[in-house]
């Protein structure tokens, strides 16, 4: 009997920094800010997902996120997106992060890739992605 490997990837990506409106106010979101993503599992089967936002140096305690959305975006080996799993708006403001967002075990119907997208006042502003192959 052959035994499944688990297989884990993390990584990051940074978030070009930016400026967005909100109530009035302009915020702007220096460099230094991080999309971290994370997936556990084998072939098409996941166990675990989260991803976030961090971030480092003054980035961290100068940097406001509002109206945040973190997003998992699954497609096939042609890129063509089949599912996209939405986590929740956040519409409070958060300095130097924004909530992690994960979600539990699951089977996809393709090999392809999975994908961590953050939407900050309804624009993506960041992606970052992992390969899913036999």
């Amino acid at each position: 009997m052959k035994v499944p490997l688990t297989r884990s990837a993390t990584g990051s990506g940074a978030v070009d920094s930016f400026s967005y409106t909100v109530g009035g106010a302009t915020i702007n979101v220096p460099t230094g800010c991080f999309l971290t993503h994370s997936i556990k599992g084998s072939g098409k089967k996941i166990s675990s997902q989260i991803a976030g936002v961090d971030c480092v140096g003054l980035a961290a305690i100068g940097t406001r996120f509002c109206n945040t959305r973190l997003e998992f975006h699954y497609a096939d080996t042609a890129g063509k997106t089949y599912k996209i799993m939405r986590g929740p708006l956040n519409t409070t403001c958060k300095t130097g992060t924004v909530p992690t967002y994960k979600i539990g075990a699951r089977e996809l119907p393709k090999y392809g890739k999975a994908c961590a997208q953050l939407f900050v006042n309804g624009k993506r502003r960041a992606v970052q992605c992992h390969f899913i192959t036999k």
